[in-house]
């Protein structure tokens, strides 16, 4: 479903990836893991399309389609999802709108008719219940006074009701305490037997593999993959920490 080939990514001046080249399937679970630095986000935001992080070499296609150029809006419309580490507040802009908006917006992109705003609360209602979202925040301005469980329930629920086919998680599991991680992950892995999508997902901690199951952790370190392997490799990780790849 994605194929990225000898990425190379700068910001401003500074080469930030230097040739990473992953292949995913579809339905797969990929983690990203490294240190502080090394890349990680960087990663996930030139795969959004983020303008200020320039492709100085390679390519990335989706289901074989050269994506390298398009835009953020045009690859979020292809269902490309960015799950921020810090999801930032929009004030004035309530939580019920700009999501009943940005899903609209992806019907008329695939073709599809609209939905209209009493059958979108229909539906959001049962994604909120299993979620356990106040239904208080949801009539608030988007992530305006949240907590930082909150704000990730927030992204989450915009998830189901989205639905994307690649869903990048920058550190989903930052700020959660234990009821909330497993709430959150939940979610995701109902999103994912559902829909079938594909997940690159950055921590830094084995916790969120315990409720998260990939099917492959890759080491990033100073713009490279240094090593690439099943679920047990983060168990090593924990034994012997980055150095022992360096």
């Amino acid at each position: 479903m994605l194929k990225i080939e000898n990425l190379n990514v700068k910001i401003k001046k500074t080469q930030i990836l230097k040739g990473i080249n992953i292949k995913i399937n579809q339905g797969e679970t990929h983690v990203i893991m490294g240190p502080n630095g090394s890349g990680k986000t960087t990663l996930l935001s030139t795969l959004a399309g983020k303008e200020e992080n320039t492709i100085t070499k390679g390519k990335i296609f989706f289901n074989d389609i050269n994506i390298t150029n398009l835009n953020i809006e045009e690859r979020s419309k292809l269902g490309f999802f960015l799950s921020f580490q810090n999801p930032i507040e929009i004030p004035g802009v309530k939580n019920i709108y700009f999501l009943h908006t940005a899903l609209n917006e992806k019907l008329i992109y695939l073709r599809k008719d609209k939905i209209s705003i009493y059958t979108f609360i229909k539906k959001i209602k049962k994604n909120m219940e299993y979620l356990k979202f106040d239904k208080k925040l949801f009539k608030r301005s988007v992530n305006e006074n949240f907590s930082g469980g909150e704000r990730k329930k927030n992204e989450l629920l915009q998830m189901l009701m989205l639905k994307p086919k690649i869903i990048l998680l920058d550190e989903i599991d930052s700020g959660l305490d234990i009821d909330s991680l497993k709430i959150v992950s939940k979610g995701i892995n109902l999103i994912r037997s559902k829909t079938n999508c594909s997940i690159i997902l950055i921590t830094h901690y084995k916790r969120v593999l315990n409720y998260i199951i990939p099917n492959y952790i890759h080491i990033l370190l100073n713009g490279k993959l240094i090593k690439s392997g099943e679920k047990n490799l983060v168990n090593d990780l924990e034994l012997f920490g980055y150095e022992k790849y360096v």
